[in-house]
């Protein structure tokens, strides 16, 4: 009965990163493939939702409070001044968010700009929305924005920028001077910018995450999406929110309302607790995933994966395969998943361009670190039970 299904459904397939996870499940392999912590999350927080419960605020709701909140954030944090009664949709998760604002803006025909290497959702929401993604290539190994081939990525049809800041999969920070550029160009070319900032916690070495709507000309035409997720180790809980001006908002949350109707109520409660974090709270994060991402780079540097930009944000390390490995980087994590018992990531999943001819696109992958300690431990001894005597790992 395929032939019964539409267009959209018969084009989206299993991945290969879907299939690798299946395959690591059945394994039983460590899982440094996706981003979700394996550690409790803050347990005043966990409380808060579980009082929630059982005062029975488990109907349908909208808790205007996490907007004001996140108002506060806003200004506290960027200098913006946000209306939390018109300008904030709270969703369920940054994903949902970003899909509804890709259909409160997007019409068929539409070109959006996307950098490449980009988290596959984006992409998967601007075709179902009818617009057409449009990649702007990355330049490795630091992953700088290239104005000259961003500049030129622009047509008369560009409706909207997306920019991922910190960035998934690299781990890179936009710098001033490239949230600069992207700035005056949406502002030149009269076009939007969607903005995922679900790492926006998670920096390192003294980075500062800059919100590009709080750049000249920028707050009036940029859609801020954002979540709980990530900052306070609660993917489960599909708590987000897009933040825009009056009218887009209210666009996104008619969006949001005929998708899923609400965010769940007990989660939207807990965030409440949640977003009134004291400031260390914030510190001690960035203090101990730093610890995380310098352990892992240590690990995959003696394996012998080359890692020449250490990742300034998120919770992810982009790393080059061994030039040993002459296969393909979807073989090299099957086999790292059968060998060694320890799954990730292909980055042939994030690319959809080669740059200036050079086939970079399976040579990379994506390992996650927002695991325990004991976690990473263990993935590090399975894997270096398989070290060749000249201390590559042995997967062939």
């Amino acid at each position: 009965m395929e032939e019964k299904l539409s267009q959209v459904a018969r084009k989206l397939k299993p991945s290969p990163i879907q299939e690798l996870s299946y395959l690591a499940q059945r394994c039983g392999a460590i899982n440094l493939a996706e981003g979700f912590p394996d550690f409790p999350a803050p347990i005043r927080v966990k409380k808060a939702a579980i009082s929630a419960i059982d005062a029975d605020l488990n109907q349908y709701s909208h808790v205007q409070g996490v907007c004001d909140l996140l108002a506060m954030k806003m200004k506290e944090s960027y200098g913006l001044d946000t209306d939390p009664l018109t300008d904030y949709v709270i969703s369920c998760g940054q994903t949902e968010a970003f899909v509804a604002t890709v259909f409160a803006i997007i019409d068929r025909g539409d070109e959006v700009l996307l950098f490449d290497p980009a988290y596959e959702t984006y992409e998967t929401s601007i075709s179902l929305a009818g617009g057409v993604p449009v990649y702007v290539p990355l330049d490795p190994p630091n992953w700088s924005l290239n104005m000259d081939k961003f500049m030129r990525s622009f047509t008369t049809r560009t409706k909207a920028v997306v920019l991922n800041s910190p960035h998934n999969p690299t781990g890179k920070v936009f710098t001033k001077e490239e949230l600069e550029v992207i700035a005056g160009a949406c502002c030149k070319m009269n076009c939007f910018a969607i903005t995922d900032e679900v790492y926006e916690y998670i920096t390192y070495d003294d980075q500062k995450h800059i919100c590009l709507a709080s750049l000249p000309g920028m707050q009036e035409r940029t859609i801020v999406t954002s979540s709980l997720s990530k900052t306070f180790s609660v993917t489960g809980w599909r708590i987000g929110w897009a933040c825009a001006t009056a009218n887009i908002a209210s666009a996104i949350r008619n969006i949001h309302i005929r998708i899923t109707d609400s965010a769940p109520s007990p989660f939207q409660e807990a965030a409440l607790t949640a977003l009134i974090s004291s400031p260390s709270y914030f510190t001690s994060l960035q203090r101990e995933y730093e610890a995380r991402r310098d352990h892992i780079v240590a690990i995959l540097s003696k394996l012998g994966f080359e890692i020449q930009c250490k990742p300034q944000g998120s919770v992810f390390v982009f790393a080059e395969i061994p030039k040993t490995w002459l296969h393909s980087d979807v073989d090299f994590v099957r086999a790292l998943i059968q060998k060694a018992g320890v799954a990730a990531v292909p980055g042939c999943g994030f690319f959809h361009l080669d740059s200036d001819g050079e086939i970079y696109r399976n040579r990379y992958i994506r390992f996650a670190f927002c695991k325990s300690e004991e976690t990473l431990a263990a993935a590090a001894r399975k894997m270096q039970d398989i070290v060749n005597s000249d201390g590559s790992l042995q997967l062939d």
